[in-house]
């Protein structure tokens, strides 16, 4: 097998090298609906096959489901992947808890918990998923870097940070990589966190690069669109007229999909990785997606060039867009900056 399909880059200065597109795998367990868990594995082998070596999980995916359905995976092709998870959300059995937790007896609590899912004795990206601002980011980080030094834990990453929080992490430990929403709909990390990334060497992993699907083009009412169970049924962006706005600024993503006999979502991580290169900043966008169909049109996308015309035809789409991304902003880096 050979992963030179895809063009690699590194994450941080002394990350690992990984392809320049990952694969996120939250969807094959939870919040989109019922999973055929067949064709998520063959999705997962053919990501592999496509040249793909960042797969993307966290603890809270499915209450650790996602972890534990990554497993035979990970086992299987363990010196082939980089296998990034995450900590910090908190579950419990009420399906509406969701606590956040930085202290480092729960970080240490966490590791434990996710390698023994993971069936690894390591994890290559461990990530702080959300911060609680009354812990104190330098003890949070600091209690990572212990897990580095205990050998559990090769690189850290944090998500959803302002520029001075990354700053102030990387100051107490190396961060490879900084993971946080970033698309042609959502835009708010080059206020403070894309600079601060470009200047510190920390690599950004975009996560919903796709804007959770709706940059394909095929949603234009949730309600009708969507199947139950599916939490974009309950997103902002995807409800109401909201929805009808937001479908309407796709055109021009679809003018430009034709030009290139493209998709719209090829169109659309392609943006994302020229964008970064705008910035000087070493970029890996985590689609997700349970389907090999959609996997390999994904992977496509690291093949496509938008010209400077087009880029400047998709500028203005994120200030026109209706909609928080998420019903209760207060946890993401946003609503700190």
């Amino acid at each position: 097998m050979s992963n030179s399909k895809i063009a690699q880059v590194r994450l941080g200065t002394g990350g690992p090298l990984v392809s320049v597109q990952g694969l996120g795998c939250m969807g094959m367990s939870e919040f989109y609906g019922e999973t055929d868990l067949a064709a998520a594995r063959d999705t997962l082998e053919a990501a592999l096959e496509a040249g793909v070596t960042l797969f993307d999980t966290a603890d809270m995916y499915g209450r650790g489901a996602n972890e534990e359905f990554l497993a035979p995976f990970v086992g299987a092709h363990r010196d082939e992947i980089t296998l990034a998870t995450k900590f910090a959300m908190e579950r419990t059995d009420d399906p509406h808890h969701r606590g956040i937790r930085n202290d480092p007896a729960y970080i240490r609590q966490a590791i434990e918990a996710s390698l023994r899912r993971l069936k690894t004795d390591v994890i290559d990206l461990y990530y702080m998923h959300r911060r609680d601002p009354l812990v104190p980011l330098a003890e949070s980080v600091g209690a990572m870097a212990e897990l580095v030094e205990r050998g559990l834990v090769k690189h850290l990453g944090l998500s959803e940070m302002t520029g001075a929080e990354l700053r102030e992490a990387h100051a107490v430990h190396p961060i490879a990589a900084l993971q946080s929403e970033w698309s042609l709909f959502s835009r708010d990390v080059e206020h403070s966190a894309v600079g601060a990334a470009a200047e510190l060497g920390v690599a950004f992993v975009p996560y919903s690069p796709l804007g959770r699907g709706f940059l394909t083009g095929a949603f234009a009412d949730a309600g009708k669109d969507l199947p139950a169970g599916d939490f974009r049924k309950y997103q902002p962006r995807f409800t109401g007229d909201n929805a009808k706005t937001n479908a309407a600024l796709l055109e021009p993503v679809r003018e430009i999909a034709a030009a290139h006999g493209a998709t719209a979502a090829q169109v659309a991580l392609a943006w994302v990785q020229q964008r970064a290169q705008v910035h000087g900043l070493a970029v890996v966008p985590i689609p997700g997606t349970r389907k090999t169909s959609r996997l390999l049109e994904n992977v496509g996308a690291t093949r496509l060039t938008l010209s400077g015309e087009e880029l400047e035809l998709l500028e203005p789409i994120a200030g026109l867009v209706a909609g928080d991304r998420y019903p209760d902003m207060s946890t993401t880096s946003a609503a700190r900056e």
